[in-house]
Parts: structure tokens; C-alpha cells; sequence
């Protein structure tokens, strides 16, 4: 690996242990009732570090900001912006905090968007490549159908706690049962872009990898037993995008091989 992708992967790195942090932080500040729930319980506990931890991510993101390609910072900056008003408080009235994803339905819509693009659209242009071409545009829509199918277990989650908050998303829309079954559409969809894509290309190997994936994907979402799991939504759901990474290289090297 160059030295040049190294700080890319650096970068990436930083910028979402910092909004993770820095999502946690804030929360904890401004909802005390947060402190009690499982996802706050070390940053309730540990507020100190854990401003610390956040200075020193910002001071090896500057470090790492001077040493990235122009080109993946102008692409970076637009993402980092809606990702931090995403959560952040913005425009204060006397009863509520305005955040981004308070907007009707956008919710979801820019987590898979941002995700997508952190993980297609930064890749291409740190190698040199330009985004619009077919591979790149087909890549992108199957990975923005995937991150969609897995995000709405997270809006079905959140359904009491988002309409307490006022917020509109998807599953407060249609329900609980048919959001579910937009998930398993959505991860279908995913399929036959890749299936397209790379019978194209000939590579079957990577058909074979994600469709084993997008299969152990659909049971995650199905069955009831992986529901129940303690960590189902930040190790088994988020989980699915190592998975299918590492699928992926596993095919690749067994095809070599």
C-alpha cells in the first residue's frame, strides 16, 4: 500500500471515529437520559477521555488533512459537512434544536448516501479515476441499495423514540411490516445491479461472493433470533459491510489460488 492511500485510509479512519465521539458527546450533554442506555453507558462514564480522545483525533486529522490529495478533499469537505449537521444543533428555538436529519424522510436517505460515497466515490478519486463512469455508477448503486436495506432496521428501532422527537421516517410511514419488506426489495435490488455489473465483467467470482453475502444479509433481517441478539444493530447489521468485503477478497484469493 502507498503511502499516498495510507493517509486516505488514515483520514477516513479519524474523520468517522471523531463523529462517532462527537455524536456520542453531544448527546450525553444535552440528554441526560441517554446516559443510562447501553450505546453512552463508557461516554457517561468517561466524559473526560472521551475529550480527550476527540482533541487528539482532531490533531491527526489536521496532520493527516495536509497530507491527502486535493481532489479527495474537495470531494471529503461537502460529505464531512452533512454528515456533522446531521446531529449537530443548528438553528436554536426556544423549544428545539433543528438538525438536518429532521427534515421529512431524509433521514435515512443521508446515511446511505454518505456512506456510499465515503466508500465508492472517495476510493476512485484517491486512484485517479473519473466518477462517472458506468462501473463506477453501477458499484455505487449497489452499494446505496445494500447500506438502505440494512439502515431500516435502524429507523424500526428508533419508530417510538423518533415520533416522540417528531421526526418522519420511513417505517412511521408505511409500518413496521412494510418497511421490512422495502429492506428485503432493496437488498434484492443490490443483487441484480451486481449481477449485471459483473456478468459484465465476467468476474463470477464476485457474484458468488455477494450473493452468499446478500443471502446472509437477508436472514439477519428475517429471523427473529438475530433480532434478539444484544449487538444485532452495531455488530451484526453494521457488520454485513466487513462481511461482504471480506467475502469478496476471500473468493478473489481462492480464485488465484
Amino acid at each position: 500500500m502507498t503511502p499516498q492511500w495510507q493517509t486516505y485510509f488514515l483520514l477516513i479512519f479519524l474523520a468517522t471515529l471523531f463523529e462517532y465521539y462527537r455524536h456520542r458527546l453531544v448527546a450525553a450533554i444535552n440528554q441526560k437520559e441517554t446516559w443510562k442506555s447501553d450505546q453512552y453507558h463508557w461516554i457517561s462514564e468517561n466524559l473526560k477521555k472521551a475529550w480527550r480522545l476527540v482533541l487528539i483525533l482532531i490533531v491527526w486529522f489536521i496532520i493527516a488533512v495536509f497530507t491527502t490529495k486535493a481532489a479527495v478533499l474537495l470531494a471529503f469537505v461537502p460529505l464531512g459537512i452533512l454528515t456533522i449537521l446531521y446531529s449537530v444543533p443548528g438553528l436554536e428555538n426556544r423549544n428545539y434544536l433543528f438538525k438536518l436529519r429532521q427534515i421529512p424522510y431524509v433521514k435515512i436517505f443521508l446515511i446511505y448516501f454518505v456512506l456510499s460515497s465515503s466508500t465508492i466515490l472517495l476510493p476512485v478519486i484517491q486512484a485517479g479515476e473519473k466518477i462517472f463512469e458506468t462501473q463506477v455508477i453501477l458499484l455505487f448503486a449497489e452499494r446505496f441499495f445494500f447500506i438502505f436495506a440494512i439502515a431500516i432496521p435502524f429507523d424500526i428501532r428508533d419508530m417510538h423514540t423518533d415520533k416522540n422527537a417528531g421526526l418522519k421516517t420511513i417505517p412511521l410511514l408505511i409500518d413496521q411490516n412494510k418497511a421490512l419488506l422495502l429492506s428485503y426489495l432493496s437488498l434484492s435490488v443490490s443483487l441484480l445491479i451486481s449481477f449485471f455489473h459483473y456478468r459484465m465483467q465476467n468476474n463470477w467470482f464476485i457474484i458468488e461472493a455477494l450473493c452468499i453475502s446478500l443471502i446472509i444479509t437477508y436472514l439477519f433481517l428475517k429471523l427473529n433470533y438475530f433480532r434478539n441478539i444484544n449487538r444485532y444493530y452495531y455488530q451484526i447489521l453494521d457488520g454485513t459491510l466487513l462481511l461482504q468485503g471480506l467475502l469478496v477478497l476471500g473468493f478473489y484469493y481462492f480464485k488465484l489460488g
